[in-house]
């Protein structure tokens, strides 16, 4: 029986070379992006289908849900990878940019784990995987609001790991630095000419599949040039409590 993935923000970019690795391992994929020809394309490339939609809509997650139990029957891995930066400027507030940002950053998050869970369930548990950022783990000056949902959604990885790992679900993240992909394609020149040494997107698709399979509940993947991930480690900071009651 053939995996079934689902994976967000997979027109390009993290998203796109996830779906390549996973396909030459055997897996259909379920394709879901906002550029909707971007999605057919590489949904032809990998024998999987396409949906085009937004994950800032609860919506958009459930459709992508229905459309992997019609075609496949399944579920077993989720990939929540859709981004992006937010542009927004605390000092000259743009209301309509942070509720992008937060939409697709936190929401599609939270939408896309509501939406898949029971149908992993269904199908004798899974994996689901979320595209943080080291601005999850630490700030990112350049970007305060983007730090911000980054750190979110290693929160909510964090705090759904015991949980969801009674139900046969593991949830992680991978937390990668800067990435050579449309989200960073402005920045791309001057990285380079600082000999500033960027991650490809098959380095963290690779990070991914590792995700997918580890252990620990709510693990935290670190991804960076040259160097293989390695968990992320909170110093004098508890794991993700078991308990009922939230920790004092």
């Amino acid at each position: 029986m053939s995996t079934v993935a689902l994976i967000t923000g997979a027109a390009s970019g993290i998203g796109a070379a996830v779906a390549r690795r996973l396909s030459a391992g055997g897996a259909r994929c379920v394709i879901v992006d906002l550029d909707g020809e971007g999605a057919e394309r590489l949904a032809k490339e990998v024998g999987g289908v396409a949906l085009a939609a937004d994950v800032s809509t609860p919506e958009a997650s459930q459709q992508a849900v229905d459309l992997a139990e019609e075609r496949y029957g399944r579920l077993d891995l989720v990939h929540l990878n859709a981004g992006i930066s937010s542009g927004v400027d605390l000092a000259a507030f743009d209301l309509a940019q942070y509720r992008k940002a937060v939409g697709v950053n936190m929401d599609g998050v939270v939408f896309g784990v509501t939406a898949t869970v029971p149908l992993l369930k269904r199908s004798g548990g899974g994996a689901i995987v979320v595209t943080s950022s080291l601005a999850g783990l630490v700030a990112f000056h350049g970007d305060p609001v983007y730090t911000m949902t980054k750190h979110a959604v290693v929160g909510l990885v964090r705090g759904l790991a015991v949980p969801l790992s009674r139900e046969n679900i593991r949830i992680n993240a991978v937390c990668p630095g800067f990435t050579d992909t449309p989200l960073v394609a402005g920045m791309r020149d001057m990285f380079v000419g600082a000999g500033f040494p960027l991650l490809t997107a098959e380095d963290v698709a690779a990070a991914v599949e590792t995700a997918f399979y580890a252990e620990d509940p709510g693990t935290l993947l670190v991804v960076q040039p040259g160097r293989q991930p390695v968990p992320y480690r909170y110093s004098g900071v508890p794991g993700p409590v078991t308990g009922e009651r939230p920790p004092i």
